[in-house]
C-alpha cells in the first residue's frame, strides 16, 4: 500500500467514525467534504443535492469554495456534468474550456482547473453529487475516484439515516405527546372519581 493509498484508507476509518458518532448531520457533511478535500489534496470539494423534480442540483455543503461561487446561480442537473447523473464518475480535466461545465467563467475566477465528479446513489437511486475541484490541471486516477466513490456512498447513507431518524423522531415526539394527553385525562377523570367518593 502506497502513502496515498494509506491516506486514503485513514480517510475513510475517519469518516466511517465521524458516522457513528456525529451529534448532527451538518457536521458529519463538513467532515466528509473536508476529508475528501485534504486527502486528495484539492482546493475543495462539495455536496449537491437533486431536487425532488431531479432538474438542479443544491449546494448542500461545500469546503474550500467562496460564499459566491456556491451562489453563482441554479445549477442545471442536464446542463452540469450529467453523466455523474446517470451513475458515472466523470472527471474534467479542463474546467474552464469543456461544455460539460456550466459556469466556466466563474471556474475561472474561482481558480478551479479541474473537477471531479462522483454520483451519490442510494441504492439504485441518485440523490446528488460529490464534487471535488482542483486548482491544478488533474487527471483524476482510479484509485481516487474508487476513494471519492466510496465517500459518497457514506454521505448518501448518512443523509438517509438523518432522514429516518427524523421521521423516527417525529413519531416518537408524537406518540409521547398523545401519551401525556391520555395521562392527563385519566389523571383528571381519576381526581373526578375520587372527589364523588365519600370519606372514610
Amino acid at each position: 500500500m502506497d502513502e496515498k493509498e494509506l491516506k486514503y484508507y485513514h480517510s475513510l476509518y475517519e469518516i466511517a467514525a465521524a458516522l457513528n458518532s456525529a451529534d448532527t448531520i451538518d457536521h458529519l457533511l463538513r467532515d466528509i467534504v473536508q476529508s475528501v478535500a485534504d486527502a486528495l489534496d484539492t482546493k475543495g470539494c462539495s455536496l449537491m443535492l437533486l431536487t425532488p423534480d431531479h432538474k438542479e442540483l443544491l449546494h448542500t455543503i461545500s469546503y474550500g469554495l467562496s460564499d459566491w461561487y456556491v451562489r453563482k446561480g441554479p445549477v442545471s442537473a442536464d446542463r452540469s456534468i450529467s453523466e455523474a447523473l446517470k451513475g458515472r464518475a466523470m472527471s474534467v480535466v479542463k474546467a474552464t474550456e469543456d461544455e460539460r461545465i456550466q459556469y466556466r467563467d466563474q471556474a475561472k475566477l474561482e481558480g478551479i482547473a479541474s473537477i471531479l465528479s462522483i454520483p451519490m446513489m442510494l441504492r439504485d437511486e441518485v440523490i446528488g453529487v460529490l464534487r471535488v475541484y482542483s486548482a491544478d490541471q488533474r487527471h483524476f486516477n482510479d484509485s481516487d475516484i474508487y476513494f471519492a466513490g466510496a465517500v459518497a456512498n457514506l454521505g448518501a447513507i448518512a443523509l438517509e439515516n438523518a432522514k429516518l431518524y427524523d421521521s423516527v423522531k417525529k413519531d416518537y415526539d408524537a406518540v409521547r405527546l398523545d401519551l401525556a394527553q391520555w395521562v392527563a385525562t385519566l389523571g383528571y377523570e381519576w381526581a373526578a372519581e375520587e372527589s364523588v367518593l365519600p370519606p372514610q
